[in-house]
């Protein structure tokens, strides 16, 4: 166990030190695992969970068509044409990002919406450092309200066996999209407080023309045939990893017939590897700790530092992941913490719903602190550097503090109440 501990805490010094060489150090870790005997060879393959690689696989090639084909800004500019000065414009494109990330991964997202930021700022010579920060908190707070809007909430759902409508509605109770959505609202007089100098008015413009509509009927299939999945019984474990990858192929084989081999070249191009390898590798890692027993004696820790209180333990939970998801990324981090969860639950004799939801919050959320907490916040950033504009951290938190403990604390009360 010590041995396994050790290796496990280094892999994750390493991953936050060398952040672009992440998923080479997860897979090389994974092999000192298996070369230490402390995980066998032929538990390699059945760690690692293909529903939710071959759902993220799918849903990003589907991704790069949609956005590709202009639709999100064509979207953007039609909630623009209805808005009455720059505040509001503001606080609509915040929450247009949030409602395409419940669908669209959270750094696309930022990619779609922060361009259309940009340019309001540049006409009316407004600062455009609070409108990306704005979008860029948005996008990743409704990550975690959807199966499909972020890496986390597939693991999530990988995991807990969760169907796309679980998110809505679960064993008769409200699920995780309404945590989220409350918390979404609740952030919304904290974006007019924010922004609420800005009373000009937006200049009209020509709407964004769609060259393809096909992308999003793409999209809209995977979303109504995901629902249609949860109502299979007894469906084997991949379902809708084959929904997602099948969806993408048929989509990308269009885009050939349309455009030629070129189009398939550049979906193959926007997938993220480096993340599909970086899960691959830690599913191995947390097979090996697992197997060490480290997961059953970190779960045996929180059980006694919560002296068996549930509240407690929840408690623990959301804001103990929000403070480590500001500083190091949630998806290893909530990989890790799912079987931990589990072991608690056990422990206490409860149904680890309530503290599943719990860690999807505080982890999804806690990367909204900082700058460099979510991949969406780095990207925006990185936008913005691009167009000649450094972000101060105090910058950054001016907005993403009071978004952050709004939401999350709406969204703890929200789930504690309905699942305690």
């Amino acid at each position: 166990m010590i041995t396994a501990l050790t290796i496990f805490l280094l892999t994750y010094a390493l991953m936050l030190a060398l952040s672009k060489y992440r998923h080479l150090i997860a897979l090389a870790s994974a092999a000192l695992f298996v070369a230490l005997g402390i995980l066998s060879p032929e538990n390699i393959l059945p760690a690692i969970d293909y529903n939710v690689i071959l759902m993220l696989a799918g849903t990003m090639a589907i991704v790069s068509l949609f956005i590709e084909s202009n639709m999100p800004q064509r979207l953007a500019d039609m909630l623009l044409a209805r808005t009455k000065n720059v505040c509001w414009a503001v606080v609509v494109l915040a929450l247009f990002a949030g409602v395409i990330s419940a669908f669209v991964d959270n750094v696309a997202t930022v990619l779609i919406v922060a361009p259309v930021g940009l340019a309001i700022s540049k006409k009316l010579k407004i600062p455009p450092v609070p409108v990306i920060i704005a979008i860029a908190v948005s996008s990743n707070l409704q990550g975690a309200a959807t199966l499909v809007g972020d890496t986390t909430s597939i693991l999530l759902g990988g995991y807990a066996h969760m169907d796309f409508l679980d998110f809505f509605v679960m064993d008769g109770k409200p699920g995780m999209f309404w945590a989220v959505e409350l918390g979404a609202v609740a952030t919304i007089p904290v974006l007019f407080a924010l922004f609420r100098q800005h009373r000009d008015r937006v200049p009209r413009q020509e709407l964004a023309k769609v060259s393809d509509y096909f992308p999003s009927i793409l999209l809209i299939a995977l979303v109504g045939l995901l629902i249609c999945a949860s109502f299979i019984p007894d469906k084997p474990a991949i379902t809708n990893g084959i929904i997602c990858v099948a969806l993408g192929v048929i989509g990308t084989a269009r885009a050939v017939i349309k455009r030629g081999v070129g189009a398939a070249v550049a979906v193959f191009k926007e997938i993220d590897y480096v993340t599909l390898l970086l899960l691959a590798g830690l599913f191995v890692v947390i097979a090996g700790i697992t197997e060490a027993g480290v997961i059953d004696a970190i779960g045996g820790a929180f059980v006694k530092l919560s002296a068996g209180s549930v509240f407690r333990i929840y408690t623990l939970l959301v804001f103990g992941s929000v403070i480590f998801s500001a500083f190091i990324d949630n998806i290893p981090y909530v990989a890790t913490m799912l079987p931990v969860v589990t072991v608690i639950a056990q422990e206490l004799g409860v149904d680890p719903t309530i503290l599943y939801f719990g860690l999807l919050s505080g982890a999804t959320l806690g990367g909204n602190l900082t700058p460099i907490g979510a991949s969406a916040n780095i990207t925006g950033i990185g936008i913005l550097r691009r167009e000649g504009y450094e972000v101060k951290v105090k910058d950054f938190m001016r907005i993403g503090v009071p978004f952050t403990l709004t939401a999350v604390l709406v969204g703890y009360i929200f789930i504690w109440f309905i699942w305690r």
